[in-house]
């Protein structure tokens, strides 16, 4: 593929011995500098979850003094309908209320399990320590229940849009009493004052509707964003690293609109302009996953609409044999590469795969942003 610089080369900043290097300034120049590998910070961005305060207590229900008329029975028989529905309201309410401190304190649970987490990452632990990974268990229990939150709250919803559609109707019918023959004026003046509540009592389910709706779509896109970060707490823990949040917090565009990016974008040869990351196989067990989030939240946070290619470069080999065994294991290499940003939250949407033959003894996986 062909990549647009303007500078005259790249500057290479090894980052593990034999195994992996990125050039950032070669895509993204801002001094002629060599790159220095950042130190190691608790990941920005992780807050406990905040929902929204409002609270819907009904306001009651103005009683009235019997007028023995039928329009007059009707007004009591009216009166208490909208009784029992502000019971059911003020009964969900509450519902609401304990649901949203639930919620609360179980992201607070999970945030201080994630901190402690990070901050013996920061420090420097062994790979796959095995403390972590129960702490990364209980991280993992602690957002399910939240989880179980967000139905509560989905359920909760649908009980409360069964009380707006109660009231709409008992509004229809409040008004309709107004036009029953044989009232009289007492039973207008409490037919009015009833309507009145009773509409208050229609707008402030509706205002309950619109905060549950806020809430449980926050819920949803927060847990949607925990888990993606958990997926790569969990890779930083397999290599006792601290990486960072998942790198699908930054990028500005839709996984639609990188799909359609991508198709749009022609299938060139890689030029000599230089890969944003190299990573050599040239040894077993090659750890590049530290160097690799960083060059690629680097160059998200430089520019959030980029998107990557991965080219397999496959060694030369002495005989069509060997040459066909080296573009599988290089294949194999750019697939794992592929794997690896994708746990680190990279949508698939924004990668794409290719392979090319190389001219030296090691194989080879570049990474290009487009």
């Amino acid at each position: 593929m062909a990549l647009k610089t303007t500078h005259a080369a790249a500057l290479c900043a090894v980052l593990l011995a034999g195994g992996c290097s990125f050039a950032e300034d070669a895509l993204f120049p801002t001094s002629n500098t060599t790159a220095q590998p950042a130190a190691a910070a608790v990941p920005a961005g992780q807050q406990p979850l905040s929902l929204n305060t409002g609270s819907f207590e009904p306001p009651g229900v103005t009683q009235g003094a019997a007028t023995g008329t039928f329009v007059g029975t009707k007004v009591g028989n009216l009166r208490n309908d909208l009784g029992q529905l502000q019971g059911t309201l003020s009964k969900q309410n509450q519902a609401l209320q304990a649901i949203r401190n639930d919620t609360v304190q179980d992201s607070q649970r999970y945030h201080g399990t994630v901190a402690a987490i990070n901050a013996r990452l920061q420090v420097g632990t062994t790979p796959g320590n095995p403390i972590l990974a129960q702490q990364w268990n209980a991280a993992q229990a602690e957002l399910d229940k939240i989880n179980e939150d967000v139905l509560k709250m989905n359920r909760l919803a649908n009980d409360v849009t069964s009380s707006s559609a109660l009231a709409a109707y008992l509004l229809e019918s409040v008004r309709a009493a107004r036009q029953l023959s044989g009232a009289v004026d007492e039973d207008h003046r409490q037919l009015r004052i009833l309507e009145d509540e009773t509409n208050r009592t229609v707008v402030l389910i509706e205002r309950l509707l619109t905060e549950l709706s806020d809430d449980v779509t926050r819920q949803q896109r927060y847990v949607s964003n925990e888990r993606q970060n958990l997926n790569t707490m969990a890779l930083a823990i397999k290599n006792g690293q601290l990486y960072g949040t998942s790198l699908s917090a930054r990028g500005g565009l839709s996984p639609a609109s990188y799909e359609a990016a991508a198709a749009a974008a022609p299938r060139a040869a890689v030029t000599s302009d230089g890969p944003l990351v190299t990573i050599r196989f040239d040894k077993p067990n090659v750890n590049y996953e530290g160097a690799l989030y960083s060059a690629v939240k680097s160059a998200l946070d430089r520019r959030p609409d980029s998107t990557f290619d991965v080219v397999a470069v496959a060694p030369a080999g002495a005989t069509p044999g060997q040459q066909a065994l080296n573009a599988s294991t290089s294949r194999r290499n750019a697939e794992a590469v592929v794997r690896s940003l994708t746990n680190m939250g990279l949508p698939a949407s924004r990668l794409r795969m290719s392979s090319a033959a190389g001219t030296g003894s090691t194989g080879e996986v570049q990474v290009f942003v487009r």
